[in-house]
């Protein structure tokens, strides 16, 4: 346990991890808008997808190789497990339900998580590699999609996304009822230092606190596209 490298917020590797998750979807982005090839584009989405299926199933195979496998664990209940089939389905398909959908929960949910992550080893663990592939992916996604699609929410989004967040919390309180598993800490705050900890420790003001820190961040995601949206009504 002592030869296990720590994980430290905001090190060298956390932040080299944060600026790869923008860099690069950036550049591909820009180099599929400039180019204009489908193929490209379909080549990036390929290798995405195949990069979160592999990360996630690949790392359950480490768990399991290891005798560290536990089923009630391994359920696909964090939000960010949700924001993965998401992404993958976006890109894929036009439809712009699932990019705005997609849009909202990898960068609320999934950034936050790359943020302030509720993890205690560092480079070259396992379990730091699994981790920022899975989430860096997903927001990598988004962001490339953003370019590349063109895609932009409307306040409508922001309704949406909350009425499927809702189904999100009601099914996940129940999964965490029968498994005893803290799926998107619904059960309680996680162990890392992150935004939850300003949230009352009582358990329903708790989920109250969680349900308005999505519709802030929500609305936060939605806020830039309406200052675009009100200079270009000036202009015309």
């Amino acid at each position: 346990m002592d030869s296990q490298p720590a994980f430290h917020l905001f090190g060298q590797e956390h932040l080299v991890v944060i600026f790869l998750t923008i860099f690069i979807p950036l550049a591909l982005g820009i180099a599929v808008r400039i180019t204009g090839s489908a193929r490209v584009d379909r080549a990036v989405a390929i290798c995405l997808a195949l990069l979160l299926l592999t990360n996630y199933f690949g790392y359950a195979f480490y768990l399991w190789q290891h005798e560290l496998f536990a089923w009630q664990q391994a359920l696909p209940f964090q939000l960010c497990d949700w924001a993965m089939v998401t992404v993958i389905v976006a890109l894929f398909t036009e439809r712009r339900s699932w990019i705005e959908l997609y849009y909202f929960w990898g960068i609320a949910g999934t950034f936050n998580a790359i943020l302030t992550p509720n993890l205690q080893v560092g480079f070259p663990d396992i379990r730091f590699i699994s981790f920022f592939v899975g989430h860096c992916g997903i927001v990598s996604g988004v962001i490339y999609l953003m370019i590349v699609r063109r895609f932009r929410p409307t306040l409508g989004s922001v309704w949406r996304t909350l009425a499927w967040s809702q189904l999100y919390l009601v099914v996940t309180l129940l999964v965490d009822y029968l498994t005893g598993v803290n799926y998107g800490f619904l059960l309680h705050k996680p162990e890392a230092a992150s935004i939850l900890d300003y949230l009352s420790d009582t358990r329903w003001l708790y989920i109250m606190g969680l349900e308005g820190l999505a519709l802030l961040f929500f609305a936060l995601l939605y806020v830039p596209f309406l200052i675009v949206d009100f200079f270009r009504s000036l202009r015309s």
